[in-house]
């Protein structure tokens, strides 16, 4: 987005890409359908170390609305609702549809692109900037813009390289860590549920701020996974204020405690098949049995503290996790180049004119379901216009 920003702009560009292919994330996101964008944008559920307020005046230079019409207009790549998820996918639901276009954008832009090839260090060098490559000789430009991913799903080809740039380069790095990633459990307590899957609400009590999630979730062979999982990892990661371990909340169903009470003290009733009618069978065994209550139970024989047990095991479940998946399955990078170090027009670093940070590099990231494209599309679009603007503007040439 960046360099057919700036191509488009009037800069002279070269798009460095380590990979032979590119756009790798993309082609794994939404499960290989690729969720652009969100419905919706929701700034307040972004998560950052650095001003919230700057976050917010970055995510606004390029509104949702603009985004989508870019995405079916200019790139010719239709994009429909799904309405369960809140996410617009392809209509094609090809993730390859969204990249391919992307970098047949690049192209008709003017760019040229240097696949396989790799950065290995970046210096200012009087008023241009001089990269360095493994393998191929230095590279002269009047602008860079570092676009190079975090650290999550390395796979794909982020290795850290843009943050290691940065830090060398002088930013503030705030401590990175992985994000919306899925939780573990050792021993893991619920191996037996590997496959079920259900819609619960998960929440972090005494987090600040305030957080609650509700979504789809599911058991792993290694622990969970899920929408709402994934949105709440970071919590974890993170621990409280003191230091402590964060708990993580599940409610089974919508029916807050008091619904339950009510229908575990009415008519007499079979307890597991009652509670079989709103959550899975296997699920409901395991609930029973850590609540310490016979399969065969009936709800006129419940002791009361045998009833707080149970509703507490169906509204309120503590997750037992013990660890998380890291940045191997993590779908972004928390941390990075604090958001203080850009100008929040431009993303200019202020540290080294003529250096744009955009991307998973800075400080931010969204929940699940297309926010972090969202923030991607935004920052690089406009870093790479502000690049090909510097450059123009000073009459230098673009990258030799």
């Amino acid at each position: 987005m960046a360099a057919l920003a700036a191509a488009s702009a009037g800069g002279v560009v070269v798009l460095v890409e380590g990979t032979a292919d590119g756009g790798r994330k993309i082609l794994i996101s939404g499960g290989g359908r690729c969720n652009v964008l969100p419905a919706e944008a929701q700034p307040l559920r972004y998560v950052t170390d650095s001003s919230s307020n700057t976050l917010k005046k970055i995510l606004r230079s390029w509104p949702l609305s603009d985004q989508r019409a870019f995405f079916e207009d200019d790139l010719g790549v239709p994009l429909r609702l799904e309405e369960d998820t809140g996410k617009l996918f392809p209509v094609s639901d090809r993730a390859r549809d969204v990249r391919d276009a992307l970098v047949q954008g690049v192209r008709d832009a003017g760019a040229r692109i240097w696949f396989d090839t790799r950065v290995c260090g970046l210096r200012p060098e009087g008023d241009e900037w001089v990269v360095s490559f493994e393998g191929a000789p230095d590279l002269n430009a009047a602008a860079v813009v570092l676009a190079t991913g975090g650290l999550s799903v390395p796979a794909t080809g982020s290795d850290g390289v843009g943050l290691r740039l940065a830090r060398d380069l002088g930013h503030d790095i705030n401590p990175t860590y992985p994000a919306l990633t899925p939780l573990t459990g050792t021993p893991h307590p619920h191996a037996a549920l590997a496959g079920v899957s259900l819609d619960v609400t998960i929440t972090a009590p005494g987090a600040r701020p305030k957080f609650s999630t509700t979504g789809g979730f599911l058991f792993t062979h290694r622990g969970w996974s899920g929408p709402t999982v994934l949105d709440a990892s970071h919590l974890t990661i993170r621990g409280t204020d003191d230091g402590s371990r964060q708990e993580i909340v599940v409610q089974w169903t919508r029916d807050p405690g008091s619904t339950w009470d009510a229908r575990l003290t009415g008519t007499s009733a079979a307890i597991r098949p009652l509670v079989s009618e709103r959550l899975p069978r296997r699920l409901v065994d395991t609930l029973l049995a850590e609540a310490g209550i016979p399969p065969e139970s009936h709800t006129a024989g419940l002791r009361r503290e045998e009833r707080r047990r149970l509703v507490r095991a169906l509204t309120a479940y503590p997750l037992p996790w013990t660890g998380n998946e890291g940045y191997k399955k993590a779908e972004v990078t928390g941390g990075g180049v604090a958001l203080s170090e850009v100008d929040p027009r431009t993303l200019e670093s202020r540290r080294t004119p003529g250096l744009y940070l955009c991307g998973e590099i800075l400080d931010a990231f969204g929940p699940i379901g297309g926010h972090n494209f969202l923030w991607a599309w935004a920052t690089g679009r406009a870093a790479g216009l502000a690049a090909a603007t510097r450059s123009t503007a000073e009459g230098q040439p673009g990258p030799d």
